[in-house]
């Protein structure tokens, strides 16, 4: 049998009457409008739309599904204006169909089927959607699924906009030293600008504590905020991690692209971690960024716009590295605005005792342990190390403590194990008393004379401090007082 090039209909075999072009067309016509008929009647709404995608046609189901009390003033209408989330248009503009889809109007979802309608010519005039819903029992699986996976992805965006919120706040900076408070209320001023802020600092003294402070103390609050450690990514690596990627622009980028920091902190703050180590070429455009707010996607032509806060820490002198060549002295003016400076621990002993309390109470939740305290002997030896490392490894240190204690209180055998020994210098010696030989009392009497000294002094003359300072009881501090005649 052969079929007729010209129309959908077959014509019957030789022999029985032949069709004239006007039944055929005429045939073809009531099919037409037959599938569709039933089309509408199993559907819980069907709708057409002209080649401008607006709405020429409803059954009498779909109104009645979205709501609309009066069928003719939808007539006329763009389609988006009545269906957000209709994908019509893109039918009619692209001639292909959508043969499953899901559209989600209010607070349901259904199960869609869109088509675009040609002419005699193959001209694509309009298209037809129709709403699938009660009577796709089959389609319910999908639905479902859909549901469920779109419940994953709105829980996984939520957890990730709170994993790029910061934590801290100005509170979370343990201490009442001088030092402190006077940091703490630089940072309150710098948080009601978006200027730039430099923060300078030993490692481990907590400059990303205080930029995330900074952050939640200051309008952008509410918004995201991205912390990198320039350090830790290869120089390679560093303009597509701030500036993202476009598909396909290197060998073994992302079919898909990737976002930027930038990207990811517009609206918010993004924090710079050790800024010296920026390599030159970077510096050159994180400049241009700064200045004038814009930058490109690794290979992409197309200029971004970003609303980012810059706040940037380093452990490096970057007068010094600028001196050597090594950092752009026009990036660090332009970063160099808001300047703060986080005190080594050395500098603010007088915070050791509550943080010592506070990293330990910290600690001990961490671990599941019980509360633990620390005695004056262990924190009088706390207080005589130099702390290079400065909280952070006041942290290290007393956790490793914590693992080795047998009970609810941290002693000094518990801390000096894991400290480096103590250098004591000799005590100075007349010449004359240089030259003959002394007793052990004597030696020791004029060690405890220094070691009281320097303790009164370092406190301001407070003895119950300089007796916690030199790890014993006030009693015992007045008894050497009176003996050493330094009442």
């Amino acid at each position: 049998m052969k079929q007729d090039q010209n129309s959908g209909v077959t014509p019957p075999t030789s022999g029985a009457s032949q069709l004239l072009p006007a039944e055929i067309e005429h045939l073809n016509k009531v099919a037409s409008h037959s599938l569709l008929t039933q089309f509408a009647e199993v559907c819980e709404g069907a709708l057409i739309v002209d080649r401008q995608s607006r709405i020429v046609w409803m059954n009498e189901k779909y109104p009645k599904r979205l709501g609309l009390k009066d069928l003719a003033s939808v007539l006329g209408q763009p389609v988006e204006s009545i269906l957000p989330n209709s994908q019509m248009r893109e039918v009619v503009e692209s001639g292909r169909p959508i043969m499953l889809d899901i559209m989600e109007f209010h607070h349901a979802a259904f199960v869609v089927l869109r088509l675009p309608l040609r002419d005699a010519t193959g001209s694509v005039i309009g298209a037809i959607g129709l709403m699938l819903l009660e009577d796709a029992k089959g389609l319910a699986p999908l639905v479902s699924r859909y549901q469920a996976i779109h419940r994953e992805l709105a829980d996984t965006r939520n957890k990730l906009a709170e994993a790029r919120r910061a934590k801290h706040t100005l509170s979370s900076i343990v201490g009442t030293s001088e030092a402190c408070l006077l940091v703490k209320a630089h940072a309150r001023r710098a948080a009601r600008t978006s200027a730039p802020v430099l923060i300078q600092g030993e490692t481990g003294t907590g400059k990303e504590l205080l930029a995330q402070a900074i952050h939640n103390a200051s309008f952008r609050a509410d918004k995201p905020f991205v912390a990198v450690n320039i350090a830790a990514i290869p120089e390679a690596l560093l303009e597509a991690e701030f500036f993202g990627t476009t598909p396909g622009a290197f060998t073994g980028a992302d079919r898909r692209g990737r976002e930027g920091k930038f990207e990811l902190a517009n609206g918010g703050t993004l924090f710079l971690d050790e800024i010296g180590d920026m390599p030159s070429a970077m510096q050159a455009k994180l400049l241009r960024v700064l200045q004038e707010g814009e930058y490109e996607a690794l290979g992409s032509n197309k200029l971004r716009s970003t609303d980012t806060r810059i706040v940037a820490a380093t452990s490096r002198d970057l007068q010094a590295e600028m001196a050597q060549g090594r950092f752009r002295p026009d990036l660090y003016y332009r970063l160099n605005v808001v300047t703060l400076t986080m005190p080594p621990l050395r500098e603010r002993m007088e915070d050791l005792a509550t943080l010592c309390d506070y990293l330990l109470d910290t600690l001990s939740q961490r671990m599941r342990m019980a509360p633990h305290e620390l005695d004056a002997a262990a924190l009088a030896r706390l207080r005589q190390h130099h702390w290079p490392g400065n909280i952070r490894e006041l942290q290290n240190v007393l956790e490793r403590a914590l693992m080795m204690c047998d009970t609810g209180v941290l002693g000094l055998d518990d801390v000096a194990s894991i400290l480096p020994a103590v250098a004591v210098a000799a005590p100075a010696l007349p010449e004359a008393a240089a030259q003959q030989p002394l007793r052990l009392a004597d030696i020791i009497s004029s060690a405890e004379r220094q070691a009281i000294s320097a303790a009164l002094k370092a406190c301001g003359g407070n003895k119950a401090q300089a007796a916690t300072r030199l790890g014993i009881s006030r009693t015992s501090f007045y008894e050497k007082l009176a003996s050493l005649q330094l009442a």
